[in-house]
Formats: structure tokens, sequence, C-alpha cells
């Protein structure tokens, strides 16, 4: 074990399965003890179930480290409030908030249900809220603390996900507001865009059509190897005294790749004295702003 976050609390949500677990283990082996939050649900939200978190909790402790289960739900703010309260009540003090929890359903826009986009955002954007607001009340009281928030490639938009892409995509704006908010009383706030196999990215018609292929004896590209543990050195970075002054930037790893992302800036512009005309914008966009655009998603001929 490591000890660059020796006498450090985190609190890790959705850290029972996947990513959020390689988070607490690699945070528990740098020296934090972890609360470890997991409600147990269901790929869609559903159900509950106390064992990933406490089987996690037990594997931490195993390897000689300190660690304690929460099992709130963090769509609520009392689920956040609960959190922070087991790191209090078990370690004395909480230095270190990751937002991990993350549920799916998966629709095309015009066939999802307003439940559907209520618990994706409820889970995500809010559960970001809920958990963050708790932490940084006592953050600002003691003058330092990390907040991480794990976003998606999704952010960027991706078909069938509505609700997720809007949601990781409002994490990123999230972040960066409370990285200002939050900076003057010494606490930074940073996002994370990971890729890795879990059983949220998991397509089981794709891997059953490239099982098919391989037992044809088609030749089939291996497929990359994205091990959930191998997002979690940046995260534990982030969380370092060493990282102090990396606040409000989205970064990216996985397997053998880190990196961060630029800020958003204009491309282009037109200036003129007056202002624009929708005759002029005709005339000139095309070949100014977008021109060379192509759409990457153009219309298709009804299935007969």
């Amino acid at each position: 074990m490591g000890n660059r976050l020796a006498g450090k609390v985190a609190a890790v949500t959705g850290s029972g399965r996947g990513i959020g677990r390689g988070y607490a283990l690699a945070l528990a082996a740098e020296g934090a003890a972890v609360v470890v939050n997991d409600a147990g649900v269901a790929l869609d939200g559903s159900g509950s179930d106390q064992r990933p978190a406490d089987q996690v909790v037990a594997e931490i402790k195993k390897a000689g480290g300190k660690a304690a289960a929460n099992h709130a739900n963090v769509t609520t703010m009392a689920g956040g409030e609960s959190i922070v309260k087991t790191a209090l009540d078990s370690f004395g003090r909480l230095d270190i908030m990751v937002n991990n929890a993350g549920i799916l359903r998966d629709r095309m826009v015009f066939n999802m249900a307003e439940e559907d986009w209520d618990a994706v955002i409820a889970v995500h954007l809010k559960g970001h809220f809920s958990c963050t607001k708790a932490a940084c009340t006592v953050f600002r009281q003691q003058r330092s603390g990390r907040i991480i928030g794990i976003s998606s490639p999704a952010a960027m938009g991706n078909a069938g996900q509505t609700n997720y892409a809007g949601a990781k995509a409002g994490i990123l704006g999230f972040i960066r507001a409370v990285a200002r908010d939050m900076g003057r009383y010494g606490v930074t706030a940073n996002a994370i865009i990971p890729l890795a196999t879990t059983r949220m990215t998991a397509n089981p018609e794709m891997e059953a059509a490239r099982a098919a292929r391989i037992a044809r004896g088609e030749k089939v590209a291996p497929q990359p190897e994205r091990r959930p543990e191998d997002v979690a050195p940046m995260l534990v970075y982030l969380c370092t005294d060493e990282a102090a002054n990396v606040n409000g930037q989205i970064l990216t790893a996985f397997t053998g790749m880190i990196g961060i992302y630029e800020q958003e800036v204009l491309m282009k512009t037109l200036r003129k004295k007056d202002n624009w005309t929708v005759d002029e914008l005709a005339r000139l966009v095309p070949k100014t702003l977008c021109e060379g655009f192509v759409n990457q998603w153009p219309p298709q001929a009804p299935k007969q």
C-alpha cells in the first residue's frame, strides 16, 4: 500500500462494482479510509442489495485498509447527507468525494418515457449535486477537499441515450461551476471521462454477433482491453496534494492512455457593426462558419 492519501477519508458513490469498485480499492491502496456507497440496484435503478458495498469493504479491510459501507440512494438530499455522515461518524472527517453512481435506461428519444428521463437524471446529475453539496459544507469549513465528477464519452452525444448523454454533459458544467465556487476554500473539482468494460458498457447483441463471426471462422479484430481498474490512477492523482493546481478540468483515462480535454472555444467568428439578417446568414454561413460541413447522420429511407 502507498501513503499519498494517508490520513485522508474518501467517499465513492456506486463503488460496489465496476469502475467505482476500482476507485475505492485504489484510494484505499494509497492510505485513504473509504466510505463505499452502493445501493446495489440493477442497471435500470430497480431493486436494492447491500452485498456489493459490503463485499468491497471486506476486500479493503482484508488488504489492511479502512472502510465503511453506506447503502444510501444518491437521488435524495438525505442520501448525500447520509454518505457524508457515515464518513464523519466512522473516520472523523471527509476529504474526497467521488460521484460515480449511475444507471441506464436507454431508449430512442421518441420512445423515452418521462420516468426513464427522470430516473437517469436523478441518479447521475442530482446525485452529483446531493453528494457534492453535503461534502462542500464540510470542505468549506476545513478549507480543503477534492471533488471528482464522473462523466462519459456519451456527453458528446450517443444514439439511444438522450437521458444519459444529457446528464453526463450536465456533469461537466456542474463540475466547472463547483470549481469556481469552492476554489477559494482550497477545494478542487475535476471531472473524469473514463473508458472501461463494465456491465454498463456491455452490449450483448454486439458480443453475440462477434462470437458468431468468430465461430464462422471470420477474421475479427481483437477488442481493446479496457480494464476498470486502469482508470483509477488518474482519479487517485487528482485527490493528492500534488494536484492542488488542477481545478475545473476534464480529463480522460483508460488502459494505457490519459488525456485532458480543451475547454470549449469559439472556432470561427464573423463580425459586423449592426445585427445580422437571415438573408446574410444564409449567404455567408455555408461559406464561412460551416464551410465543408456534412450531416453525419443524414436522412435514411424508411425500412420496408
